[in-house]
């Protein structure tokens, strides 16, 4: 490179677009030829637009029902409490392999009977395993969810 080829400032125009062969850019402009595009106001059209043909997002079929974001509570049932002793939370559920974290939602549902008295403490119970537990001598607290602890910056 020599020092008289060294570009200090933009000394080129911008292109004029369809002033006529000689100037490079004539006739269509680099538009192509014909066509909905190659006229003038093309880019006032929708995104997703097929030319007048129905659009890819209208053609193919919506898909059914309904997807909740909410993650649903995990089931535990009375029979399964006559394991456990005293008071119950999430964490003593956790450890007897009866859900999968002790920061998930529970909700506990009759089935079977329970015999041992537990202090109940879950976010949920239905009202006959409320009354299956008050029968057998123990009591119903709901909680709040317990929040996942928060990761330690190193």
């Amino acid at each position: 490179m020599k020092y008289n080829d060294l570009v200090v400032e933009k000394n080129t125009r911008p292109s004029r677009k369809g002033r006529g062969i000689s100037a490079g850019q004539g006739k269509t402009a680099g538009r192509g030829t014909k066509g909905q595009k190659a006229r003038t106001g093309h880019r006032k059209m929708p995104n997703g637009f097929m030319g007048g043909q129905r659009a890819i997002m209208q053609a193919v079929p919506k898909l059914k029902g309904f997807k909740s974001f909410h993650a649903k509570a995990e089931v535990v049932y009375t029979d399964c409490l006559n394991e456990l002793k005293g008071k119950v939370d999430n964490y003593k559920l956790a450890e007897a392999s009866l859900i999968s974290s002790p920061f998930v939602k529970v909700k506990v549902i009759t089935r079977g009977e329970i015999t041992n008295k537990i202090d109940l403490e879950t976010q949920f119970a239905s009202k006959s395993a409320i009354e299956a537990i008050k029968k057998a001598g123990g009591s119903f607290k709901k909680v709040a969810i317990i929040a996942k602890p928060a990761k330690k910056a190193e």
